[in-house]
């Protein structure tokens, strides 16, 4: 209790803290569409592309959200706005945007003159480093997530699920995928300073592919979700401080062993059901 009480008088672990929960909110709403409307490949796309941005705006000395935050959108809105119709010629866009991205942050980090930065850094992330304005930051992205989930839930649910009905139903099928994948990329930029490009995608699909498999309906699944990310984030950090471990691959892994467990027992619990039958 005492070394608990002896972390918690240092600012950048309260910063951490409060940091892992913003995050956990963002696995829990944004996620969940990720997972849902299958878009798993295309925000692994958008976050290695931000990278390119990233790598930027370290080289002109300005703060990599700018350039990262840009490109994230400029992508999720040019993919979302090919849509799926166009099969191999949409995945091989993701695919160049994911190779791109990463080649040109990589070479950008290289031409800054001066001390070269840590790749883990940005690869792997360090929750850590995160700020009192990181933390400002993330929290206003929560609440204006929030209220556009709350405003236009039927829409989103809707697209996510099925965007023949929803246009069918008279939604802006177009408009509100824009939105979604908007949102996406926004989540993604916020969530690089926890677990790092090459991290963020498992931040987004863990906790609720674990959530889908423990609980039923859109919302359920959210609450659910952001509760396994809360455990992620939280488990991680004390996994990363017990074992003097980085702290991106602990909440990744930790997550991942949850996922794992949570399958052998619903696989125990099958089988002995139908022994029993």
């Amino acid at each position: 209790m005492d070394a608990l009480t002896h972390l918690l008088s240092f600012d950048f672990v309260r910063h951490a803290l409060v940091a892992g929960l913003l995050a956990s909110v963002l696995c829990g709403v944004v996620g969940t569409f990720v997972v849902v409307k299958r878009l798993v490949f295309i925000s692994g796309g958008i976050s290695h592309a931000a990278f390119g941005g990233l790598g930027l705006c370290y080289y002109l000395g300005v703060d990599y959200r700018w350039g990262a935050s840009a490109v994230a959108l400029g992508s999720a809105l040019a993919l979302s706005g090919a849509g799926r119709s166009r099969g191999r010629s949409h995945d091989a866009t993701i695919g160049i945007l994911w190779a791109v991205g990463m080649a040109v942050g990589i070479v950008f980090l290289h031409l800054t003159p001066g001390y070269a930065p840590n790749l883990q850094t940005y690869l792997f992330g360090n929750i850590l480093t995160v700020t009192a304005q990181d933390v400002r930051l993330t929290a206003g992205l929560v609440v204006v997530l929030l209220l556009l989930l709350a405003l236009f839930w039927k829409e989103l649910v809707a697209v996510a699920f099925d965007e023949a009905f929803a246009a069918v139903q008279g939604v802006p099928v177009r408009v509100a995928l824009a939105g979604l994948m908007v949102a996406v990329a926004l989540a993604i930029v916020f969530l690089i300073q926890l677990v790092g490009t090459l991290l963020v995608i498992a931040l987004l699909t863990i906790p609720p592919a674990l959530a889908l498999r423990l609980a039923n309906g859109f919302l359920p699944v959210m609450a659910t979700a952001t509760a396994a990310g809360v455990l992620m984030t939280l488990g991680g950090l004390a996994v990363s401080y017990s074992f003097d471990l980085p702290s991106g691959p602990a909440v990744v892994l930790l997550g991942a062993a949850l996922l794992l467990l949570v399958d052998g027992w619903q696989r125990i619990w099958t089988y002995r059901v139908h022994r029993l039958q």
